[in-house]
């Protein structure tokens, strides 16, 4: 059996996080979304997504395929519905498909008629916005941390530690000395060879994934994940850093996803409530309007391989695009598009071999080889997001 993860319309309500990968390529709580259903499915993968990203996330049927929603956090619920379909049914909730049994090779998710309707009643959580990853990470470190630790013993950490309350899991390899952890508003997770340093102090819920590092003095609020290859420091409140990216200095970050090979300059800060308490505000690629999050809380959502310089101030509910790089004195808009280049002084196009340079600079520093696959999905990108770089 092979499970085809599909994405719906989330997809687009999901731009800048899903231009450069499928919906259920996400991170959220400590695994992708695909990660949470292969826990429990073990089975072959594969994808179902915009055609510019099929060459990095293949498409292939096999003899029995299940279409899985990928926007769909499963829980033993969602998993059991799923496991009862028979070949030609749907499990749906109201308008939402969330799965169907096929053998379809043109499988499309609004072509529900073709398919006998069975009705899921319980509660779903649907990740459709990006301010979704931040505000259900809570209980996605829970459930991933009850999925990932079950009937295992934790790796044995240092004495040199204060750790409050029984929620501590450590991967082989992981390291911390001189820290406190404290447990008792949500479990704490450290990765295989993560590494917290002296001075620390972590408040549960965290995810510190894979061969990532908290650095000395680091306040580190819940509910907050780490992924893997990554470096952060200073003070992180409910925050999602999905992986090869790093915040490794003083300044504040909050309410907050950043995506996959991002830096943050020293001493930048993102502002997550508005001076007059009012509700926060996000871009949205499909309006080309600010779109109303019902957050009072909402910080900075930046996509793919975006960067900013050394003290950056981002106003509440900044969305900048892929490859964007921001610098300079002040605040610079609330929504930086894809590929600019600039700050609060105004912006102009990051050309496209530039933004390659520093691209494979920063591949190079993990081992990674910038191959031709990223470079024509970047390039699609690029010509893509055109529209939306008005200067």
């Amino acid at each position: 059996m092979t499970i085809i993860f599909f994405d719906d319309q989330s997809r687009e309500t999901l731009f800048p996080l899903t231009f450069t990968r499928p919906v259920a390529d996400l991170r959220i709580g400590i695994l992708k979304i695909s990660e949470k259903w292969l826990h429990h499915f073990k089975s072959e993968s594969s994808y179902l997504t915009a055609k510019y990203l099929q060459a990095k996330f293949p498409f292939n049927l096999s003899t029995h395929n299940i279409f899985i929603n990928g926007s769909i956090c499963p829980d033993q619920n969602v998993l059991a519905a799923v496991e009862k379909l028979k070949e030609g049914e749907a499990l749906v909730k109201g308008a939402i498909c969330v799965a169907v049994k096929s053998n379809e090779v043109n499988f499309d998710f609004k072509e529900l008629h073709k398919f006998e309707k069975v009705n899921f009643d319980t509660d779903l959580l649907k990740i459709s916005f990006p301010e979704d990853i931040f505000k259900h990470n809570d209980s996605q470190i829970r459930s991933d941390f009850d999925l990932l630790t079950n009937g295992r013993t934790s790796q044995p950490l240092s004495s040199t530690n204060t750790i409050i309350g029984d929620d501590i899991f450590a991967e082989e390899g992981a390291e911390a000395e001189c820290c406190s952890f404290n447990t008792k508003n949500g479990p704490i997770y450290l990765g295989k060879n993560s590494q917290v340093w002296e001075g620390t102090h972590v408040r549960g819920a965290l995810a510190l994934c894979n061969d990532s590092q908290i650095k000395m003095g680091a306040k580190i609020y819940g509910a907050t994940t780490i992924g893997p290859n990554s470096r952060v420091g200073g003070e992180i409140n409910n925050a999602v850093i999905w992986g090869n990216s790093s915040k490794g200095h003083d300044g504040y970050l909050g309410n907050a996803v950043l995506g996959e090979w991002c830096n943050i300059g020293a001493d930048s800060n993102n502002s997550n409530l508005k001076n007059n308490y009012a509700e926060v505000r996000l871009w949205d690629y499909n309006t080309e309007r600010f779109r109303k999050t019902g957050l009072q809380f909402c910080g900075l959502i930046m996509a793919d391989h975006a960067k900013c310089g050394i003290n950056t101030m981002f106003n509440t509910g900044t969305v900048v695009g892929v490859g964007a790089n921001v610098f300079g004195a002040g605040f610079p808009r609330n929504f930086i598009a894809d590929f600019a280049w600039g700050g609060a002084h105004g912006f102009e196009t990051y050309a496209l071999n530039k933004m390659f340079e520093t691209v494979e600079k920063v591949f190079e520093r993990r081992n990674r080889v910038f191959d031709q696959t990223e470079q024509d999905i970047l390039t699609h990108l690029f010509n893509y997001t055109e529209q939306y770089r008005r200067f």
